[in-house]
C-alpha cells in the first residue's frame, strides 16, 4: 500500500488503472470482506469492516495485515499453489488477496525484498505474545529464503533455524533485495528477561552476500540462517532494517550498526571514498552518534534504510537523525548535501516549538488561546514569521557553504567532508589559526595525502592569473612549511 503512489507501478498499487501520481483509496479491499472465519464465534463478526493494522511494500509487491491477522498480497506474486510445470513463475494480482496458507492462525509481522516475502506466524488461531514461527516464500536464487538451497517456493514454508521447537524466538525480520534479516531472544531467557530485564539477542542473516550485507566478515552467499558474531552478546537489540544491499540495527543501549555496500552505508559506487576508508564493510561498523552529542544515541526506537540513507527515530520519538545519499533532501536538514555521519533532521519544525512555549494549540483545526491577548499573540505571530524567514536565509547559506567545504575538501584530500575532519582549534577554542592548522596537517599527513596536497597547490596556482598574487600566494606557502 506504500507502493501505490509515485512511481506509476500498474499492478503493485492494488488499482485497475494504468498508474497513480496522487493517492488512491483500495476500495476493493474493503468489498472482498473477511477471508473465512477462524473459529465459529467470529462468524457472526464476519460482516464488520475489515481494518488495516500493518502494511508493507516490497520492490514489485504490496502487503497488509488485518485486524484478524490475515496477510493480504497483491501486485507481482508468487503463484498460490504447486506450479504445474515445476517452474517458478509470478503471477499478477491487481487486488488484494489473502494468503490462505496461514489460514486458522494469526501473522504478525511480514517483511519483503525484490522477490522474496517472510513472516512471522503464531502458533495456534491467535497471537497472545507467546512463540512465532517463521516462514518465507518466492525467489530463492541466492537463498533469501533461509531453507538451505536455492529452489524458489510459491508456497509459505517454514524455516526449520526458527521452527516451533528451536530454542530461539524471532521478533523482529527486515528484507534487503536478496538478503535476509531476523533478531531473536533464547526462549529460556523470557522469564528471566521479564524480571532483570537482561536478554540473550541473536543477529541472523542469510542470503546475498557479496557486498558484505550478512556481516560474518566475508562475501560469501549463505542459504542457511547465521550469527552475526561481530555485535556485542549483551546488546538489546530493538530495530532492524535493511537496504539494498546493507544492514543496519540498533540496540537499547543507543548503539547502531551498519555493514554492507561502502561502508555499511549502501551508498553504491557513487560515494567518493578512497585508500583506508574505501570499500565494502564486512563486519558490523558501529556508527557513531557524533562527536558534538557523545558516543550513544538516546533512546533508539526504530531505525528505518532506503535505497542509500537511513533514518533513526530516539529520545522517545522525540528526535530524528538521518545519514547517507542526500538527495532529493531524503535527510531532512533543509539541504540536498551528502551525509556520511548522522545528523539531526530538522524536527520538529521550528514554529510548533513557538506555538507550544506561547499556550497556543491546534483544537479541531482550530487554534486555541491560552492566557494570551488578541494582540500579543498577533504580534509573535510577526515575530514568528520574522524569524522563520531569518532561519530560511541562513539555512540556504549554511548549504552553500557546506557544499563550498565538501567540494574543495574532496580535491585536496580526495575523500568527503566530515565532521572529524574539523580543526581541532576550531572544536575546542572556537577559533581558527592558518599556520598552526598547516603546520599540523602536514606533520600528521602520508604520503599520499601529501601528494595530493601538492597537485591540489599546482591547480590553483596555475588557475591564478594576477602575477602579484600568485608570489603572495607562494611566500605565503613557504613561509607555513619554512619548518
Amino acid at each position: 500500500m506504500m507502493d501505490r503512489f509515485g512511481r506509476g507501478v500498474t499492478i503493485p498499487l492494488g488499482l485497475t488503472v494504468e498508474k497513480s501520481s496522487t493517492p488512491c483509496f483500495l476500495e476493493r479491499f474493503l468489498e472482498l470482506g473477511v477471508p473465512g472465519s477462524l473459529t465459529e464465534e467470529s462468524n457472526s463478526d464476519s460482516k464488520t469492516p475489515l481494518k488495516v493494522c500493518s502494511i508493507k511494500a516490497g520492490g514489485m509487491m504490496s502487503f497488509a495485515i488485518d485486524s484478524l491477522g490475515t496477510l493480504w498480497m497483491w501486485g507481482n506474486c508468487p503463484p498460490q499453489g504447486d506450479s504445474s510445470d515445476g517452474e517458478f513463475t509470478f503471477s499478477s494480482s491487481s487486488t488484494p488477496i489473502p494468503i490462505w496458507d496461514f489460514h486458522g492462525h494469526t501473522v504478525v509481522k511480514v517483511a519483503c525484498g525484490n522477490e522474496h516475502i517472510v513472516a512471522l506466524v503464531s502458533t495456534g488461531e491467535t497471537f497472545t505474545g507467546g512463540d512465532l514461527v517463521c516462514y518465507s516464500w518466492g525467489k530463492n536464487n541466492h537463498g533469501q529464503l533461509g531453507l538451505g538451497d536455492r529452489e524458489s517456493r510459491t508456497r509459505p514454508q517454514v524455516v526449520e533455524t526458527f521452527n516451533e521447537a528451536c530454542p530461539w524466538a524471532v521478533y523482529e525480520i527486515a528484507c534487503g533485495a536478496f538478503h535476509t534479516v531476523a533478531l531473536s531472544i533464547r526462549k529460556v531467557d523470557r522469564d528471566i528477561a521479564d524480571a532483570s530485564g537482561e536478554r540473550e539477542c541473536t543477529c541472523w542473516t542469510f542470503g546475498l552476500g557479496e557486498n558484505g550485507q550478512l556481516g560474518h566478515g566475508t562475501t560469501n552467499t549463505t542459504s542457511l540462517p547465521q550469527p552475526v558474531d561481530g555485535l556485542p552478546q549483551d546488546a538489546i537489540l530493538v530495530s532492524v532494517d535493511c537496504g539494498l544491499f546493507n544492514t543496519c540495527v540498533a540496540s537499547a543501549d543507543g548503539d547502531v550498526w551498519a555493514w554492507g555496500m561502502e561502508k555499511g552505508l549502501g551508498l553504491c559506487p557513487e560515494a567518493s571514498f578512497s585508500g583506508i576508508d574505501a570499500g565494502d564493510a564486512l563486519y558490523p561498523s558501529l556508527i557513531p552518534c557524533g562527536e558534538f552529542h557523545g558516543s550513544k544515541f538516546v533512546d533508539p526506537m526504530q531505525v528505518a534504510c532506503g535505497a542509500a540513507h537511513t533514518v533513526l527515530v530516539t529520545d522517545n520519538g522525540y528526535k530524528l537523525w538521518a545519514w547517507g545519499r542526500g538527495r532529493s533532501g531524503v535527510l531532512g536538514r533543509g539541504n540536498m548535501m551528502d551525509s556520511f555521519i548522522p545528523c539531526i533532521a530538522m524536527w520538529p519544525p521550528l514554529h510548533k516549538d513557538f506555538e507550544e512555549e506561547k499556550g497556543i494549540e491546534q483544537v479541531d483545526g482550530e487554534e486555541k488561546i491560552e492566557e494570551n491577548e488578541f494582540g500579543k499573540v498577533t504580534d509573535m505571530k510577526k515575530r514568528l514569521s520574522s524569524v522563520m524567514e531569518d532561519m530560511q536565509l541562513l539555512q540556504s547559506k549554511l548549504a552553500l557553504m557546506e557544499r563550498y567545504a565538501g567540494i574543495l575538501h574532496a580535491c585536496i584530500f580526495g575523500k568527503p567532508f566530515e565532521e572529524r575532519d574539523l580543526p581541532s582549534s576550531l572544536r575546542t577554542w572556537g577559533m581558527f589559526t592558518l599556520d598552526k592548522e598547516w603546520e599540523s596537517m602536514l606533520e600528521s599527513a602520508d604520503r599520499g595525502k601529501l601528494i595530493q596536497m601538492q597537485a591540489f597547490y599546482r591547480n590553483m596556482l596555475a588557475g591564478v592569473k594576477d602575477k602579484l598574487m600568485k608570489r603572495r600566494i607562494e611566500e605565503l606557502i613557504k613561509e607555513c612549511t619554512r619548518s
